[in-house]
């Protein structure tokens, strides 16, 4: 799987909780474990302990009893040899001697009076003597050759001496070494299957609320009528669904309420105002004295401007609540920019301007072609209004991977400093702006609506730079099929 198809499920919140999951159970089993391997090793400690004391009691018994002559050594050297024979569980080691158990008679000084097992017991008897001991205690030992500590319970006789039986540990430590190899085994496997079972039941959760999700995040962009997908369960996503969909019914009613509030109020003002100009008109066309005659172009002028200022007022104010009528189509900016540059070169030429256009070629966007159009018709007014004589206004229009990318820049003074920041809001315009403060807040909101960004600044050398990005037409064409799925789920 490649990097870009993993990364993805490492950020998701289905890979964190099931790591977080996976973590506390593999910890708690493994603290569990340790307390089952210390009770399983102490319970064979204290087994091993109670065959030492047992034996070593009747060795001591036997040696007590048998006469001290020559057979003395035969006999409890048998009884010794029998005794080790007995260890429950014995593990053969890879030589065919005895070397799992030891006895040992020897007194405070010299050497040992009777020895059974393996070698021939002056490591064994230097290691007991160099050995810190508790009576009737058994005790671990570390005998020199002898890689595996031999566990050994001691008794004293009547003769002065003392009798030592050892037993090697190593069956232990092979019987707990078989523990934790199978819980490593075992842990191992029922940790992964674990995560594997809380990561498919998360991401199945958590994959019905990004469908959810990403409905709700596209509704708003096509059809506030669409609703996010009910799974008609009674637990917490279904009703998360269900609050969404009654969210969206209020959303759909309040922004049905405003078409209907901005059309009544666009019909009612710009009714009068229609007649108002009709009348205007009208008296123009009579013979009047040359200075009504200006006031009267004037008046028509001004409320073409109120007119404008009313239409405009209202789209952004329908953008900025995200319930711009949108009617989507293909378009192509690249023959868009150059229409309008066509149209504007005229004015331009009158001012000084100009203009140039650099493009890559066609450039498609699923987009509301009136509304572009007059966004690009507000750059260019603002650059007609502002500059000065002789300024370069450069237009350039290019794609990447996913968004078509728009630029007006210019060589002129720029914007003032005291609004750098505020551009983009309603009725903010420089010192020497003539106009309402509108065009650029509708050059926002309208990209904003189409799901784009726009941001304005100062060039370094010198001049203002306006770029525009829009998604490209088969980034929305490939996530609209995937609304509707959502949506008819």
């Amino acid at each position: 799987m490649s990097s870009k198809a993993a990364n993805p499920i490492l950020r998701s919140a289905a890979w964190r909780i099931s790591l977080w999951a996976s973590l506390a159970f593999a910890i708690g089993t493994m603290l569990v474990f340790g307390m089952l391997h210390r009770f399983v090793a102490s319970d064979i400690q204290r087994r091993s302990d109670a065959w030492l004391s047992g034996e070593v009691g009747v060795l001591s018994d036997v040696a007590t009893r048998t006469p001290k002559d020559r057979l003395y050594r035969r006999v409890v050297g048998e009884v010794a040899e029998l005794a080790s024979r007995e260890v429950p569980n014995h593990q053969q080691s890879s030589s065919n001697e005895n070397d799992a158990v030891f006895f040992l008679q020897a007194g405070d000084n010299g050497p040992a009076k009777l020895w059974v097992g393996a070698g021939d017991g002056a490591s064994n008897l230097a290691a007991i003597r160099s050995t810190r001991m508790a009576p009737d205690v058994p005790f671990d030992l570390r005998v020199k050759g002898f890689r595996i500590p031999f566990r050994v319970a001691a008794v004293r006789i009547d003769d002065g001496s003392s009798i030592y039986l050892g037993l090697s540990e190593r069956d232990e430590i092979h019987v707990l070494k078989n523990l934790r190899v199978r819980f490593f085994t075992l842990w191992v496997a029922m940790v992964l299957l674990g995560f594997a079972i809380v990561f498919y039941a998360t991401r199945k959760m958590l994959g019905r609320v990004s469908e959810i999700t990403e409905a709700a995040s596209r509704i708003g962009q096509s059809d506030l009528s669409s609703r996010v997908p009910d799974t008609k369960g009674d637990d917490e996503i279904g009703h998360l669904a269900r609050t969404l969909n009654h969210m969206l019914d209020r959303i759909e009613n309040t922004v049905h309420q405003l078409h209907t509030i901005t059309d009544s109020l666009a019909h009612d003002l710009r009714s009068p105002l229609t007649a108002i100009r009709g009348k205007l008109e009208t008296t123009l066309a009579t013979d009047l004295r040359p200075d009504h005659t200006e006031a009267i172009v004037t008046s028509i002028d001004e409320l073409d401007r109120l007119t404008e200022f009313l239409n405009t007022s209202l789209d952004v104010a329908e953008a900025k609540a995200d319930a711009l009528r949108l009617n989507r189509t293909e378009v192509d900016l690249d023959e868009l920019v150059r229409s309008m540059s066509d149209l504007y070169e005229p004015s331009m030429s009158d001012r000084e301007l100009q203009l140039e256009v650099h493009s890559e070629g066609p450039v498609r966007v699923l987009a509301d072609a009136a509304l572009l159009h007059r966004v690009i018709a507000n750059l260019l007014d603002n650059e007609l209004k502002h500059l000065p004589a002789s300024c370069l206004i450069c237009i350039s229009l290019r794609s990447d991977e996913h968004m078509a990318t728009l630029i007006v820049e210019d060589n002129g003074p720029g914007f003032d400093a005291e609004v750098g920041h505020h551009l983009f809001e309603q009725r903010v315009k420089g010192r020497a702006s003539r106009g309402h403060g509108l065009g650029l807040a509708f050059v926002e909101a309208v990209v904003r609506v189409h799901g784009g960004q726009v941001a304005a600044t100062n060039r370094n050398e010198g001049g203002a730079r306006i770029t525009a990005k829009l998604p490209l037409c088969r980034i929305q064409e490939r996530e609209q099929p995937e609304a509707l799925a959502l949506v008819s789920t």
